[in-house]
């Protein structure tokens, strides 16, 4: 980011908060599926839940010039479909400029914070569905873990159900993200078996009046192929933490995007903050990944 666009970012913030409305009501928008079947939509919405780190990097992403400046080459990139956000970021983007002929989901659920008592209480302090439709964004993720252990997955299940709703009723996507969850030693931790993931798209799949615009965000594991027979709902794949060697991560991908009823990539920390810091390559590697097809199928 350029220092003029950073300093003008600072005075919009300031000065002209209604040029947020108004941008966002001028941006060009494109329909969800254009010249191929699979999708890469980088997200950044971890840091609303206190989520900073990345790797063995606790607060790798609290420096918001940094991540707003990787975003931007992000999304410079050919091959990017778009972006999932909370609207602190959205609203940044979209003052700069960089969301036009972009996919715009927006995040809606943050409140589990990272590590509180409370993680589990996922409650919907972002987005809600009439934001979203006012703000011309094209849908919205929501995080629905489900703890059987723990009370609050009641009223998130509920919450869940009626933002999908919600969405549907001004047409637009739902994206649900299901674990199967619960506390070791205090931490929240998802199980990634395939039995549990299963069992996770089950309950998610069912929620809200209708399924028609719901899509699934859901994580790389052993045995896909098990995995993808659970639904019919277009699918896209989290990328996650890059923890990980990013060849091996990569390879997963690929493997995983030839399955039917895969519809391409969610990934954030995994291409904005690579071991080598070279976002551009990364993200262009993940692009590659995508099957190109013919446009809309007969």
């Amino acid at each position: 980011m350029r220092e003029e666009d950073y300093r003008r970012l600072l005075d919009d913030r300031a000065w002209y908060p209604g040029r947020v409305a108004d941008t966002a009501a001028l941006r060009r928008r494109r329909p969800l599926m254009v010249d191929r079947d699979q999708l890469l939509i980088i997200a950044a919405d971890h840091p609303a839940r206190g989520a900073l780190g990345v790797g063995g990097r606790p607060m790798a992403m609290e420096n918001r010039v940094d991540l707003l400046d990787r975003l931007l080459t992000a999304l410079a990139r050919p091959g990017v479909d778009g972006l999932l956000a909370t609207p602190d970021i959205v609203e940044d983007l979209l003052l700069l400029g960089a969301l036009d002929d972009k996919i715009v989901i927006g995040s809606m659920n943050r409140g589990g914070v990272q590590n509180a008592v409370f993680e589990f209480d996922d409650r919907f302090t972002a987005y809600d569905a009439q934001s979203i439709a006012a703000m011309r964004l094209d849908g919205g993720k929501m995080l629905c873990r489900i703890a059987p252990e723990d009370t609050a997955t009641a009223a998130t299940l509920e919450s869940c159900g009626q933002a999908i709703t919600q969405l549907a009723g001004h047409g637009l996507m739902a994206m649900i993200e299901p674990f199967w969850s619960g506390r070791v030693d205090g931490v929240v931790t998802h199980d990634l078996s395939p039995e549990a993931v299963v069992r996770a798209i089950s309950v998610c799949q069912g929620l809200g009046a209708t399924s028609a615009r719901t899509w699934l965000k859901i994580p790389v594991i052993d045995d896909m192929e098990r995995v993808m027979r659970a639904t019919t709902l277009p699918t896209l794949l989290l990328g996650g933490d890059p923890a990980q060697d990013p060849d091996r991560v990569f390879a997963s991908w690929s493997k995983a995007l030839r399955l039917p009823g895969v519809r391409g990539l969610v990934v954030g920390r995994a291409l904005l903050y690579p071991p080598d810091d070279d976002v551009a390559t990364a993200v262009d590697t993940a692009a590659g990944l995508l099957e190109i097809s013919g446009g809309t199928p007969s």
